[in-house]
């Protein structure tokens, strides 16, 4: 029985490293960042059909209507589109925005300048693989 169970230890930690996303990679020991970009950006901008402006601009007008879920919904898309553009100054502007219509609090806001960093050192290996 002990055999066994050493056994099933052995392939789940073999699986475990297996399974360790790119994201995760490189990121590294930094856990507070990938947790940043984990719940922040895009695992394929391309295919998010609104552009950074347009984003912002509904944000903007949804806030000015009054619907803050809605407005902190676009500063977030806002957000992660600056993030795959690599624009720091926006990742700010719209996560600042977004913690403020909200009330959330974004890791993202602590570095955003590593992770921004990380995530095209992402973009770059993953999305022109």
């Amino acid at each position: 029985m002990r055999r066994l169970r050493r056994r099933e230890e052995k392939k789940s930690n073999v699986e475990d490293k297996q399974n360790v996303s790119e994201l995760e990679q490189l990121a590294g020991s930094d856990k507070e960042t990938y947790e940043a970009l984990f719940s922040t950006m895009f695992l394929d901008p391309r295919k998010v059909e609104t552009s950074l402006k347009q984003a912002a601009d509904n944000a903007k007008k949804s806030e000015k209507a009054g619907d803050m879920a809605r407005a902190g919904m676009w500063y977030e898309v806002a957000g992660g589109l600056a993030i795959y553009e690599g624009n720091i100054e926006k990742v700010v502007e719209h996560y600042t925005d977004a913690a403020r219509v909200t009330g959330r609090q974004y890791l993202i806001l602590k570095n955003p300048e590593k992770a921004v960093a990380i995530a095209q050192e992402y973009y770059k290996k993953v999305l022109l693989a």
